[in-house]
């Protein structure tokens, strides 16, 4: 099943396409119906050493160690560059214009930085690491703004809804009360797509100075928009822990733990600036 990280969907990642992924297509059974037999199990050729779970002859496989280091360390860096923004970067009547500036700059990097290593066969640490310290300009500049000019909490507000959902998409799909298969996956994307030609389609008014846009911005209709965006997140959150636990259980190359980093972090950056529209607009309207 493909995930909604596109680095791993580039590659086509699937069940047994790791290392040691085509040694599990050669010892499939013959007979019909026979379990294949797991790549990684010790085998029962006497001239064959036992196979380490670990590591394979193309190197050590990923564990949740890897993509809980990997994934603090991109999350870390967005946290740190998104608080020296902040601190460094004036919000008042006079700074707040370059800081704007500043931070679109950054976004379009970030996002340039995204599609590249998105291209790439193999991760780059250098790609995605950059990609985060520039997301967290942005994040900055957006959080600060918002601090300053809507109300002091919404931010706090905004990053606790963020690991509440966060946490309680991890517990539903532990208990298995989120069930990623391939229609799940389907659907999700398709309401993804939808979700960003509106959110382009608003955008689009709102270049041209529309006043009689679709409206997702503000209003009734912009916090349902918002708390949809949202739930969009928390789906793209549950494919991703899939998409971690089959290149875990299957044995993907180490290296590929900072893609599942990438694609966790991008998606918890989605979360946040969904929760902060939805907040921003209720702190608005009061």
């Amino acid at each position: 099943m493909r995930s909604s990280n596109p680095v791993f969907s580039w590659r086509g990642f699937r069940r047994g396409d790791g290392p040691g992924g085509s040694a599990a297509r050669q010892s499939r059974p013959a007979a019909a119906g026979a379990a294949p037999t797991n790549p990684y199990a010790p085998h029962a050729d006497a001239h064959a050493g036992p196979a380490s779970r670990g590591a394979t002859a193309d190197g050590p496989t990923m564990t949740i160690d890897d993509v809980v280091v990997r994934t603090a360390a991109t999350l870390g860096t967005v946290v740190l560059t998104a608080a020296l923004s902040w601190a460094l970067l004036p919000v008042d009547s006079n700074g707040i214009g370059r800081s704007y500036g500043i931070g679109v700059v950054a976004a379009l990097i970030a996002f340039g930085l995204s599609m590249v290593q998105a291209f790439r066969r193999a991760p780059s640490p250098a790609l995605i690491l950059g990609y985060a310290a520039f997301e967290g300009v942005f994040l900055g500049v957006v959080s600060s703004a918002t601090s300053a000019w809507i109300s002091p909490g919404v931010v706090v507000q905004a990053v606790l809804g963020t690991m509440a959902v966060s946490v309680g998409v991890l517990i539903a799909y532990k208990r298995r009360w989120i069930r990623v298969d391939r229609r799940f996956h389907g659907f999700v994307i398709a309401a993804a797509t939808g979700f960003l030609l509106l959110l382009a389609t608003d955008a689009l008014f709102s270049l041209f100075g529309a006043q009689s846009g679709p409206g997702f911005s503000s209003g009734g209709l912009g916090i349902v928009f918002g708390i949809i965006g949202v739930v969009l997140g928390a789906a793209f959150l549950a494919l991703d822990f899939k998409q971690v636990e089959d290149a875990i259980a299957y044995g993907a190359p180490r290296q590929d733990s900072w893609l599942a980093a990438f694609g966790l972090v991008t998606t918890l950056v989605w979360i946040y600036l969904e929760a902060l529209r939805v907040l921003t607009i209720l702190q608005s309207d009061n």
